[in-house]
Parts: structure tokens; C-alpha cells; sequence
């Protein structure tokens, strides 16, 4: 069994918690160690508790948090080499303090009862990457922070149990926004963030008889909406399956589990 919740999702800070036996890892933490302790907590878990943080890239929203909490509870950070050079020019003490290993953006590793698989996005980032965290024959794909799929990505996530997949923005809303035009071709570009109607898309594709959760993340507060996002996947689908859930910046999700098949 693979269980995993968010502690917060979105522009402001994003943390996910992921455990499968003993083993109990963190992907990216945006959060500050005053916010990110309190809700581990909430989930029923002991912070010290924890194994490794698992880093996507080196945006503020994703790795805010991660070296305060990797030195209060001694979890080790895994991360490229990309990220861990484009932190290191930003701080050359950020690190100070905390076990890091460094991983290749194309080769899978084991991390306690886990396997951990991560694999290269299309991101205006150093060295991105995002993982599918895999354990006996089941598997959970976390898809977020990217600008285009591509089919090496499309690949990865063919076959996961359950899936976390951003549905950033809606384009008629990030074109109306009052954001700078940098901003927005940033965003729907090719190295930004994917549209709503893209991520459906993607979502149509994959093999939704096996899916047991699909999560809908990094909902940007100012150019998206729930109802947008249900939206796009009825035009993808038809109907919003039962097992689609939306996260949010405040709460992120509750515990959701992914079980092995019955034989």
C-alpha cells in the first residue's frame, strides 16, 4: 500500500507526503518550518519521523523549506545535481548542515521499501525533475511544473495506480489576468506551467480503469478555478470520474491510499 497526502498545493508553497511500509518521505517543501511541522502533525505523523525530502527543482515554492526541515528532523535531501548547483549559487551555506545525495535525473533508486523514479520536465528551471514513487506492483506518479508533455514523460506516468497532476491555469483567465506579458508567456510557455485543457488531455490518455486516485495540484489561486478544472476534464472524458480530487493551497488533501490489485 502507498499512502500520501498534501500539506499545500499552489503558487504559495507545496509539500506532499508519501509512506509505504516503514518508510515515509516528503516530495518538495515550500512551506516554512513554523507551518510545515504543525501539519505534519495534523496528518498523524511525527516529523522525526520522516526519512528523505525528495526536491523537484529549485523554485522558492518547492524548496523554501526543505533544508529548515531537513535540519530539524534529519531527513536526508535528495536532489540533481542541476538543483543542488543552482541552490549552491544562490547560498553557498544553504546547505549547511544537512545529508544531501544527489541523484541522476534518469535513474531510478531504492529509498527504504520504495522505489524511487525520477524523471526530467520541460522547466524554466536548472535541472527538473519529478518522480513516480513505486512499491511491489503499485505505483504513484506526481506530475506538476512543467510547460509541455513530452513523450518521455507521457512514458513515465503510463501506467501509475495514482497520479498527482497539475492543472495550473486556464488560458482566457491568464490572459485577462493583470499579470506583466513576461509573466504570462512565462507561464504558457513551453518551460511554464500546464493549462488546464492540456493536463485533461493528458489525463485522457492513460489507462483510467487502473487509476484509484487522480489529484488535481498547483491550482494557481488568480488564473484557475475548481469548476474550470472540473471543466476541462468533462470535455476530456465526458464526466469527472469519482476518483478525481482537487488540491488546494490551504489544505492541500487528506490521506488518500493506493492498494495492490486483488488476485
Amino acid at each position: 500500500m502507498i499512502r500520501f497526502t498534501s500539506l499545500g498545493s499552489g503558487s504559495e508553497g507545496n509539500a506532499l507526503l508519501i509512506e509505504a511500509g516503514s518508510t515515509r518521505l516528503m516530495i518538495d517543501c515550500g512551506l516554512p518550518l513554523k507551518h510545515v511541522l504543525p501539519r505534519i502533525e495534523s496528518r498523524g505523523m511525527d516529523p522525526d519521523g520522516l526519512d528523505a525530502i525528495l526536491v523537484t527543482h529549485e523554485h522558492g515554492d518547492h524548496i523554501g523549506g526543505v533544508m529548515a526541515l531537513a535540519r530539524k528532523t534529519g531527513a536526508v535531501v535528495y536532489l540533481t545535481r542541476g538543483t543542488h548547483a543552482a541552490l549552491h549559487a544562490r547560498s553557498s551555506e544553504a546547505c549547511n548542515g544537512v545529508t544531501l545525495r544527489l541523484i541522476d535525473s534518469h535513474e531510478s533508486f531504492e529509498l527504504g521499501s520504495i522505489e524511487v523514479r525520477p524523471f526530467p520536465v520541460p522547466h524554466d528551471a536548472r535541472e527538473p525533475v519529478q518522480y513516480v514513487i513505486a512499491t511491489g506492483e503499485i505505483s504513484l506518479g506526481i506530475l506538476t511544473d512543467l510547460g509541455m508533455l513530452t513523450p518521455h514523460v507521457e512514458r513515465s506516468l503510463q501506467d501509475c495506480d495514482g497520479l498527482v497532476l497539475e492543472f495550473n491555469h486556464d488560458p482566457d483567465l491568464l490572459d485577462k489576468s493583470s499579470y506583466p506579458d513576461s509573466l504570462k508567456q512565462r507561464i504558457a510557455g513551453r518551460y511554464g506551467h500546464l493549462c488546464n485543457r492540456d493536463a485533461a488531455s493528458f489525463l485522457a490518455g492513460l489507462n483510467l480503469n487502473r487509476l484509484q486516485h487522480v489529484v488535481a495540484a498547483h491550482l494557481s489561486q488568480s488564473n484557475n478555478r475548481p469548476d474550470l478544472v472540473l471543466d476541462a476534464v468533462r470535455e476530456a472524458l465526458g464526466e469527472v470520474p469519482d476518483c478525481f480530487y482537487l488540491a488546494t493551497q490551504e489544505d492541500g488533501f487528506d490521506w488518500l491510499c493506493i492498494e495492490a490489485a486483488q488476485t
